[in-house]
């Protein structure tokens, strides 16, 4: 998997280098977004919803193709940090020693008690994940990724988000995952979601070889904007009809891009913005929580079923 060179917090615009990582982020979600297409007839979609095509909801609304919707990944679509589990997946097949497993381990207990993001041990498990790649093939990481998708982190979707992704793809509009996780990775997980494509950090190669650096910088806060921004302009979106959705107050600067922002399992700083700007939250952190809005807790195909009605009737009741 590519590169980390994330999560460090900044508290300016983007500079010049979050410019050139959301630009390559947004070139290579593209590229991958268009050999999905190519090959979908082909591929199994372990993330769809049987029947799913078929069916139009009202909501979003329907055949808007200037609408999108950005999610992020980590405690957003999916519990923990998906770097971790990944590393979880690279310590079994032997990439590195117990003492790296045991940081990894950490890092990821830390992210599930305090619920946001460390910067210390963000950029700690990104210096890991770079010396840990280095020198691998792509196509060799992209294969051990499906792999460890299956172990690790299938298990780990929030269905409320999840139905939520759902929705709008049901009326017909593109969801993109939108993370400082390697982009390989975030584009194993879209497509096993059904999802359109992946924005993440882009690591560079040469000649399909990891050269252990970046292209730009991690795609984190103003860097995940500046995706965005460039994403949207490539596909002809209108980012005032667009929607995206994150837990933490990192993401403040996407989610302000967009003219539908979502608070989703907030960190309490995002909670706190996002309750003094009226935007909308939705907490799937609890079972009861989670029945609050509809959705039930348990995973499966009846808790997506479930949650795409709720996710459905609470837009409606917004609009």
């Amino acid at each position: 998997m590519a590169a980390l060179g994330w999560l460090t917090p900044r508290r300016h615009s983007a500079t010049a280098r979050s410019v050139l990582a959301g630009e390559a982020a947004a070139e290579a979600a593209r590229k991958s977004s268009l050999d999905a297409e190519r090959s979908a007839d082909t591929e199994a979609d372990a993330g769809a919803t049987p029947g799913a095509e078929a069916e139009e909801p009202e909501f979003p609304v329907v055949g808007d193709d200037r609408a999108a919707a950005f999610f992020d990944l980590d405690n957003t679509v999916m519990q923990g940090a998906a770097i971790f589990h990944f590393g979880r997946g690279l310590y079994k097949r032997k990439f590195f020693e117990r003492r790296e497993l045991t940081r990894f381990a950490w890092q990821q207990a830390w992210f599930r008690l305090a619920g946001v993001e460390d910067p210390e041990h963000m950029q700690d498990a990104r210096d890991s994940a770079l010396s840990i790649v280095k020198g691998h093939r792509v196509s060799e990481l992209m294969s051990i990724g499906e792999e460890i998708y299956d172990e690790y982190m299938a298990d780990r979707i929030w269905p409320g988000t999840r139905a939520l992704a759902q929705a709008h793809l049901d009326a017909g509009q593109k969801v993109w995952l939108v993370t400082a996780a390697p982009v390989e990775t975030a584009t194993i997980i879209a497509r096993r979601l059904g999802l359109t494509g992946a924005l993440g950090t882009v690591a560079e190669s040469v000649d399909g070889v990891y050269t252990g650096r970046l292209v730009g910088e991690p795609l984190h806060g103003p860097a995940k904007a500046e995706a965005v921004r460039a994403l949207a302009a490539a596909e002809g979106l209108d980012l005032a009809r667009c929607a995206a959705y994150s837990d933490s107050h990192n993401d403040i600067p996407m989610l302000s891009l967009v003219g539908h922002p979502y608070a989703i399992n907030p960190d309490t700083k995002l909670r706190k913005y996002a309750r003094a700007r009226d935007w909308r939250l939705r907490d799937y952190r609890t079972g009861r929580k989670a029945a609050k809005v509809g959705i039930p807790a348990a995973a499966g195909v009846g808790a997506l079923a479930g949650g795409t009605a709720a996710a459905v009737a609470l837009h409606r009741r917004r609009r």
